[in-house]
């Protein structure tokens, strides 16, 4: 049996004919495409965003359609840039360059678009509409360029976590917003400040996900 597109889905939350609760489930089923923050999280900031009680099962329907707007906007940015970044590829490789950048390594752990900026813990993500951070994290992996704070709100104190439990992975969370930065993307001495350990950062096993 085919599964239903991310397309099809949003139709059916947009459907007057369906009950709430008919619509509600199509939402949900649509963060089983795209799921920037990973299922939970997104479903959280979503709801928390359109006033919506993530259990309520018979949600206002306009409130539905304002969530499912911000994650449209969302995936439209996403896509956007996944096309970009398959032509740059393909220029690349038509070039000659063969061997993938470190960004190629981010983007390939975050293509389909889950988990794209993951979240440590499902109740707790960054407050932005979800296209403004995902422009943000976008921006920042491009620019190749260490830095000392979080590229999505600013801050500048991080905690290593090691527990991946509905999590993807392990690395920097940011005190502010609770995003998992890409390692890569942030410098030694925040790092070093996060406490991911002085063997790992040694032997050079943290991930590397942005341009050098």
């Amino acid at each position: 049996m085919k599964l239903a597109g991310f397309r099809a889905l949003a139709e059916q939350v947009r459907n007057p004919r369906l009950v709430a609760a008919q619509r509600r489930t199509a939402l949900r089923k649509c963060l089983e495409r795209f799921a920037p923050y990973g299922h939970r999280a997104t479903w959280h900031h979503l709801c928390t965003r359109a006033g919506i009680t993530p259990q309520d099962r018979d949600p206002d329907p306009e409130r539905l359609m304002a969530a499912l707007a911000e994650l449209e906007e969302a995936r439209t940015l996403w896509l956007a840039y996944e096309a970009q970044f398959a032509t740059r590829r393909r220029r690349e490789k038509h070039d000659g360059i063969r061997q993938p950048s470190a960004i190629d390594d981010w983007h390939r752990r975050t293509w389909g678009g889950c988990d794209i900026v993951p979240c440590a813990a499902p109740h707790r993500h960054p407050a932005a509409r979800l296209a403004v951070v995902l422009h943000s994290m976008i921006t920042a992996m491009e620019s190749g360029r260490p830095r000392r704070n979080c590229p999505v709100c600013g801050g500048s104190r991080f905690n290593w976590r090691t527990d991946t439990t509905g999590c993807p992975e392990a690395g920097p969370v940011c005190g502010g917003c609770g995003v998992v930065a890409p390692a890569g993307i942030l410098t030694r001495e925040a790092l070093t400040a996060a406490g991911p350990g002085d063997d790992a950062a040694a032997a050079g096993r943290l991930p590397a996900y942005a341009a050098a």
